[in-house]
């Protein structure tokens, strides 16, 4: 089988964790993937929300899919510059702010100058601060202490910050020997990876796909509509690739490839979802089957929009999700195989 190679997996996720790309500041991040794919001779373009397309074509080029995994991550803009010298956050993306605390942090100026800083409670100090446990975890308490000399709002604007600057979180990626994936944003980089390994796989073994294929590395997920647009009308299958929730009274897990049944949006296809069960037995692949209740995918955001579609939803288990997130190499490889056969398989019609 011409599986695409794990390994390369990883370490293109490793490159695509260390980009900073909060949702509304990406073109880094875009860049990177457009120069991957130029790099094997496949053409992209970009949608005017900043997102990046690239189609393979295929034998039946009446009836086209689409695949879609996304690049922008959670983050923070700066509301305030404070009279102390630090900043106010506001965030970007649904998590909380206790998952933030004492996290290094990179603001980007709007000239692109990059400043260091770490996310603190402004009452972090037990020798000063009696509720220093007990104080609440939000927008008021937290800021970001910079590393400059500064000590008032006059001196940070000289650094050339400004509110709307982007706040990006240090992802402090790290691979064990035991095949743990630890790092912030692997919703959904740990996806866009897989996808570039498996266009590369595609490319390198020649693949004649049955129908004309659709892959768009979208940017604005996080914040609800990265995947809405850019749909051709022949588009008939639509397969988001993203993230497995993990916690209690959940199927998902590590070491899986997770295939969506219901999320916030409602049920996924039936039938689709159905085949990629059947294909993911077929082909010996480890899968689960969950629900996920606080989530939206790049998929129910092209349902909402209207669009007459077939939509799924997989991808690799996730554990700690919009947190200290985490996931093993078995789930990437699953998540691979299953696209693999997914992607040369017949399409409902």
């Amino acid at each position: 089988m011409g599986y695409p190679n794990t390994d390369e997996t990883i370490r293109l996720l490793e490159q695509l964790v260390s980009i900073p790309s909060p949702s509304g500041n990406t073109n880094e991040v875009i860049s990177f993937v457009e120069k991957f794919l130029g790099e094997i001779k496949v053409n992209t373009r970009r949608n005017r929300k900043g997102g990046l397309i690239a189609t393979l074509p295929g034998k039946d080029d009446r009836n086209h899919r689409m695949l879609t995994a996304h690049v922008d991550t959670l983050g923070a803009i700066v509301k305030e510059i404070k009279p102390s010298g630090r900043l106010k956050l506001d965030l970007i993306g649904g998590f909380k702010y206790n998952s933030i605390e004492g996290e290094y942090c990179e603001i980007e100026t709007s000239s692109g100058k990059k400043v260091t800083g770490t996310i603190l409670m402004h009452q972090t100090s037990v020798h000063v601060y009696k509720d220093a446990g007990k104080a609440e975890r939000n927008q008021d308490n937290m800021e970001v202490r910079l590393d400059e000399k500064v000590h008032s709002e006059a001196e940070v604007r000289e650094l050339g910050i400004e509110v709307g600057d982007f706040v990006s979180f240090d992802p402090r990626v790290q691979i064990t020997p035991s095949g743990y994936i630890k790092s912030r944003h692997l919703d959904d980089k740990a996806s866009v990876a897989i996808l570039l390994q498996l266009i590369k796989q595609i490319v390198l073994d020649e693949i004649e796909l049955p129908y004309t294929t659709h892959f768009l590395i979208s940017n604005n997920e996080e914040i609800g509509y990265g995947g809405n647009s850019n749909i051709t009308p022949e588009t008939v299958e639509y397969l988001a690739v993203d993230m497995g929730a993990m916690g209690d009274g959940q199927s998902t897990d590590e070491y899986t490839v997770s295939i969506c049944v219901k999320d916030a949006s409602g049920p996924y296809h039936y039938e689709l979802r159905k085949k990629l069960v059947q294909l993911a037995k077929d082909n010996g692949v480890d899968y689960k089957l969950d629900i996920y209740p606080f989530y939206g995918s790049d998929a129910s955001a092209a349902i909402r929009s209207g669009h007459d579609i077939i939509h799924g939803l997989i991808g690799p288990g996730i554990d700690s999700s919009h947190a200290f997130e985490r996931t093993h190499k078995e789930s990437i490889e699953n998540t691979a195989k299953l696209l693999y056969h997914y992607i040369k398989s017949a399409m409902i019609l």
